[in-house]
């Protein structure tokens, strides 16, 4: 009896050639901000700004830096996560205020 090597075998005339390769893949975090997240949460602006902002219709500038005019309920939606770290002092507020 005739010993043939099998087709997975490197030696075997004709059969199929196997590779492999390595993908290296680069995990990247995510950011906290997306495009949009500023839109899904309320933001901390200095009171006097607010009041301000309700007379006049001119847009507020939040701790975080984002820019808008205020219009909507801000208890409907969770607090800016930067918002929150410039209020609990663990960052340096963005709104252009000493």
């Amino acid at each position: 009896m005739s010993s043939s090597p099998g087709l997975d075998e490197p030696g075997a005339p004709g059969g199929p050639s196997t590779s492999t390769s390595l993908l290296e893949r680069t995990e990247t975090v995510p950011q906290l901000q997306e495009p949009g997240d500023h839109e899904r949460f309320s933001h901390y602006v200095r009171k006097e700004k607010i009041l301000e902002s309700a007379m006049t219709g001119e847009p507020v500038v939040a701790l975080c830096g984002k820019v808008w005019v205020p219009g909507r309920d801000p208890q409907k939606f969770p607090v800016c996560p930067i918002c929150q770290e410039i209020y609990d002092g663990l960052r340096a507020p963005q709104d252009g205020e000493d």
